[in-house]
């Protein structure tokens, strides 16, 4: 190897825990991360934490690993790239005749196994009648839900139990114990309203102002880290977040008051 290439040569894949938040807090700021994972220094320690148990570096790991209802999970093209690199895989084989999509695997040692998947399967699911990929690329639709099953199913060991993310997409998320199928289906026909997080409850947030404030007038982290690492979890109020920032300053972008903010800084 050329010495440039050795001075070029360097990895990202955090050592320690305070490595891997550091290198979450990063990541969550930039803007060429998946866009689930910007603002998201947690799901981005999660990923990255799944992506060293099945041997995918950092980056990879961002790239392959969605998270789904609460739940990390691996795109179809990661899980058959994990499956096809292992030493149990003999062979992987997919095929399509237009109405159903089949996956054909063989483990070393084991015998042949296949699974399908037709419009059929997808009409008694209820997938044909949502609008999305399923309307728009059944055949792929079809690829993903046989491939899932065949691999999750020949090659736990290998996937670690992590779900196919374009599965995962279509499974119902209305799991309370005792509903049926007809509060479901009136909860399906209601316009999806935008998950967010729960606030931070002020009794919480004011029982741990004085350690963040002594955090951060001691120079070991600032109001937007704080900031950061409580809207990975909650909900922070305009409120909360001035209280924050006028520790150390306002947050890039706002007026500043001079009257309010001279000597703040300790």
């Amino acid at each position: 190897m050329s010495e440039l290439a050795v001075k070029q040569s360097f990895n990202l894949s955090p050592q320690s825990l305070d490595e891997a938040l550091r290198f979450a807090d990063i990541l969550a700021t930039s803007t060429i991360v998946p866009k689930d994972f910007i603002g998201n220094p947690g799901n981005i320690l999660v990923a990255v934490q799944w992506g060293m148990e099945l041997g995918l570096q950092p980056m990879q790991a961002m790239q392959s690993i969605a998270v789904i209802n609460g739940r990390p999970s691996l795109w179809g093209d990661a899980v058959i790239a994990l499956v096809r690199s292992s030493p149990l895989c003999e062979y992987v084989t997919e095929t399509d005749d237009g109405e159903t999509a089949t996956c054909t695997v063989k483990r070393r040692g084991d015998d042949e196994t296949f699974r399908t998947f037709s419009m059929n399967d997808a009409k008694l699911a209820g997938l044909l009648d949502k609008a999305g990929p399923w309307k728009q690329y059944p055949k792929r639709m079809r690829q993903m839900r046989a491939r899932s099953f065949a691999l999750r199913d020949v090659f736990p060991d290998v996937l670690r139990g992590m779900a196919v993310a374009e599965e995962q997409q279509d499974m119902e998320v209305d799991i309370t114990p005792g509903a049926d199928k007809s509060s479901k289906a009136a909860k399906a026909s209601e316009p999806k309203k935008p998950e967010g997080l729960p606030p931070f409850p002020s009794e919480q947030f004011d029982k741990y102002l004085p350690t963040y404030t002594q955090g951060i007038q001691s120079g070991r982290k600032k109001a937007a880290d704080v900031i950061g690492t409580l809207s990975s979890k909650y909900t922070l109020s305009e409120e909360q977040k001035r209280t924050l920032n006028d520790i150390n300053g306002p947050i890039e972008g706002e007026a500043t008051d001079v009257t309010n903010t001279e000597g703040n800084d300790q």
